[in-house]
């Protein structure tokens, strides 16, 4: 049965689907390697937690400006260049983690860094538009799984390393190997990526941004009116979601290496356990989700991670803090595939760069360990939340180092009670 499951989940792995599943499988390896051990990088050049928050506040900034673009220009000029010219772009902004002398050049990469959220709309609305609507729960899955899997031992070799070469050596080491993947990722897009929307993309010149900079924001109120109302209880999930990450993401390492005592390689070897349980249960979930109703399978993962990751700050050991995370690799398994076929039944083709500019792809990473919050599932409404956030997180841990948990268990609390009253799957799926 799980040979033919698989055999039926590669059919998915063609054309568009296959060129973002190879470049995603490039960036998931290096970022795996780099993201989770972030925070403990900011320490070692003269940070402090109230500087790990800073630093990720400043991650959602150029998203003001960067999302509405790049939901215009997916919707009205095409997604192909996009993709490869912010990808390109993020490859070279991380050269200053690489050399960077002290934390505050970490803060002004991560600044810019900002604007490779341009690519983000652009690939959500190809994902979105190269699945049929009966087959994205499997797509979105199986796509996870295909990038998860090489990832899986990424954590793990990356605490080694640092265990070996220390943390600030080690990490300008890891960062190097990401600004590779990025740039040879945006080199695969940039030759195999092929268009879908249907209007035929135009020339665009700079003097032409503010132009169109105003006219994506004054479309923004027309475009919100007309979401569904289960789409506006969606996006309140995903945003309570995203400020959880904003609060807690950054200090999950931290807390396990300073209070409970893992060392990095532990930590590390938790990762690659929970990666490996989140990938095999990817598949199945996914199919089970194209089978069964996506809002119902999004509350089974928003009630296991309601579980997991308050018991985080119970735990007193190695076993104890992978069961925890184990809950929470499940959680996201089922919730992943589920929000983000929500998100592509209900938006239709000719507004999805601009809807997901706005909400993202329809997905976040439940109780996510790599350090701060962002990526596809962000849309430019969550970016001044999300600074507020993050600037916030460093003096809540100081505060009581279990603080940002307890956020994170009540805005979870709150957005299952969202889900319950608000989330339903349509009556019409937009293909």
């Amino acid at each position: 049965m799980a040979k033919v499951s698989l055999r039926g989940s590669l059919q998915f792995m063609r054309g568009n689907m296959l060129v973002l599943t190879a470049t995603g499988v490039l960036g998931m390896f290096a970022r795996s390697m780099a993201f989770p051990y972030n925070s403990l990088f900011i320490l070692a050049l003269g940070g402090s937690p109230e500087r790990i928050g800073l630093v990720n506040s400043l991650a959602p900034l150029a998203g003001l400006i960067a999302f509405p673009l790049a939901g215009y220009i997916s919707d009205h000029a095409g997604r192909v260049k996009l993709i490869a010219l912010a990808g390109l772009f993020s490859g070279l902004v991380r050269l200053i983690y690489v050399l960077a002398p002290s934390w505050e050049w970490l803060a002004l990469s991560t600044l810019l860094l900002g604007f490779g959220v341009l690519q983000f709309p652009p690939s959500s609305a190809i994902i979105a538009d190269s699945l049929a609507p009966e087959d994205r729960g499997r797509g979105v899955a199986t796509m996870n799984v295909l990038c998860g899997v090489p990832a899986i031992l990424a954590p793990y070799l990356a605490g080694a390393l640092l265990e070996r070469m220390d943390i600030e050596a080690g990490m300008r080491v890891l960062y190097g190997v990401l600004t590779v993947a990025y740039i040879v990722g945006a080199g695969i897009n940039a030759k195999f990526l092929r268009e879908t929307t249907k209007t035929a993309p135009t020339g665009l010149h700079w003097r032409e941004l503010p132009s169109i900079l105003t006219e994506a924001y004054r479309g923004i109120p027309e475009t919100l009116r007309g979401l569904p109302r289960s789409l506006r209880g969606q996006a309140a999930v995903l945003m309570l979601g995203l400020l959880s990450n904003a609060i807690a993401g950054p200090f999950w390492v931290v807390y396990a290496v300073e209070h409970i005592g893992l060392s990095a390689g532990q930590w590390g070897l938790i990762l690659l356990i929970e990666t490996a349980l989140r990938n095999a249960a990817s598949l199945p979930c996914g199919y089970i989700v194209d089978k069964r109703s996506r809002a119902f399978c999004m509350r089974v993962g928003q009630v296991l991670s309601l579980i997991g990751i308050p018991l985080f700050v119970l735990a007193t050991g190695f076993w104890s803090v992978l069961a925890t995370r184990a809950l929470i690799a499940l959680a996201n398994g089922i919730f992943l595939p589920a929000s983000s076929a929500l998100m592509a039944d209900l938006v239709p083709r000719e507004t999805r760069g601009r809807v997901m500019a706005a909400l993202g792809r329809g997905t976040v990473m439940l109780g996510v360990s790599s350090g701060g919050t962002g990526g596809p599932g962000v849309g430019f409404l969550a970016t001044i939340p999300l600074m507020i956030a993050s600037f916030s997180a460093g003096y809540l841990y100081n505060l009581g180092p279990q603080i940002p948990w307890a956020f994170a268990l009540a805005a979870t609390v709150v957005s299952l009670a969202i889900s319950l009253r608000y989330v339903r799957d349509p009556k019409r799926v937009h293909v």
